[in-house]
């Protein structure tokens, strides 16, 4: 296996178990989320949709900080956003 092969299989794996980790992390926010923080006036309905929205946007923001981070350690090691795309 080159080493290229490893870096990459190490980079999969850091990626799938932070994926995992952020995935337990949501629904545990949606369960918090559900039990507190309602409020009084609302009908049933629109306290299902204000909660999805919030933790949709929660992780939509965590997701961008990955992707970022992402184009930067790209730039930082072959000078390009997207390796081979010219």
């Amino acid at each position: 296996m080159s080493p290229l092969t490893g870096f990459l299989v190490l980079i999969i794996l850091i990626t799938a178990s932070l994926v995992a980790y952020l995935t337990k992390q949501f629904q545990q926010e949606n369960l918090n989320y559900s039990s507190s923080n309602l409020m009084s006036n609302s009908t049933k309905n629109l306290k299902t949709i204000e909660k999805e929205k919030i933790v949709a946007e929660t992780l939509n923001g965590r997701f961008a900080m990955i992707g970022l981070i992402a184009a930067v350690g790209a730039y930082l090691t072959t000078g390009q956003i997207i390796p081979g795309f010219v």
